[in-house]
């Protein structure tokens, strides 16, 4: 008699792509804010980009709790990266404050979108040589990541829904905000990824505590939280210069077979 082998079913797993899935819904958020931006509705345009931005968040991670990272998410990731936290942000500050520069807005919302599209194409370069580096250095960027240029650049329209000053809407802040985040984005300035961070065990309920605080304070103060958080990303960043050049310092002056501990 013939055994009959039975045949395992074909295609992958639906756990797989669930990755694949929030970075589409991330890619569809940037779009309609956009949509949001045409129609004025600035706040919902924000909200629109700070949802992007979580799923983006979340999509990577999922993938490598599933085991389901793929060379094709990761090519689909930095397609909606550019159109969520390249043009998106750009299309909403032109339609609120830079059309008024007329061409040269114009030119300062292409500049950020494609100094992002730069940003990801040489991250994603460096992406096989990561394993070389330090284990120390892999909590730091090089530049400013998207999600957060993009955040960055509508920082001056968060303030100005809490504050509503008209000098936060001029063409003249916000062209200097875009040039600002665009040479960010394609510097060499060492930022924190927030990736790799440990919390000791006595410390846990503090940071608990402290992110409880915060999500209250964005559900009842919205634009106000948003706006120090911003802010208080920027002073980071000559903070994790400064950290990154110590530990380099540490890095060159000691053995090669040894390493320093990571934090």
């Amino acid at each position: 008699m013939r055994r009959v082998r039975k045949r395992t079913p074909g295609g992958q797993s639906f756990n797989r792509l669930i990755p694949n899935i929030l970075t589409l819904l991330a890619l569809c958020a940037g779009i309609t804010a956009m949509r949001y931006a045409l129609d004025g509705a600035w706040e919902r345009a924000v909200i629109a980009v700070l949802a992007a931005a979580v799923l983006d968040g979340l999509d990577g991670r999922i993938a490598r709790a599933l085991q389901a990272t793929s060379k094709f998410g990761a090519e689909l990731d930095s397609l909606s990266d550019v159109v969520c936290f390249g043009v998106a942000p750009a299309m909403v500050v032109y339609l609120w404050s830079l059309h008024e520069a007329k061409g040269l807005g114009w030119a300062l919302a292409l500049l950020f979108a494609v100094c992002c599209a730069l940003r990801l194409a040489r991250f994603n370069t460096t992406l096989e040589t990561a394993d070389r580096q330090p284990p120390w250095a892999r909590n730091y960027f090089v530049g400013v990541p998207a999600p957060a240029a993009g955040g960055l650049a509508l920082l001056p329209l968060v303030l100005w829904l809490e504050f509503e000053g008209d000098g936060l809407a001029s063409p003249i802040v916000t062209g200097i905000a875009m040039i600002g985040v665009s040479a960010l984005m394609v510097s060499r300035i060492p930022t924190f990824a927030f990736k790799q961070i440990r919390v000791p065990g006595r410390y846990v309920v503090f940071v608990l505590l402290a992110a409880g605080t915060a999500i209250a304070f964005l559900i009842s103060e919205p634009w106000l939280t948003l706006g120090m958080l911003g802010i208080a990303y920027l002073l980071s960043i000559p903070y994790a210069m400064l950290v990154y050049r110590r530990r380099q310092r540490i890095h060159e002056s000691i053995p090669s077979d040894e390493a320093i501990p990571d934090e």
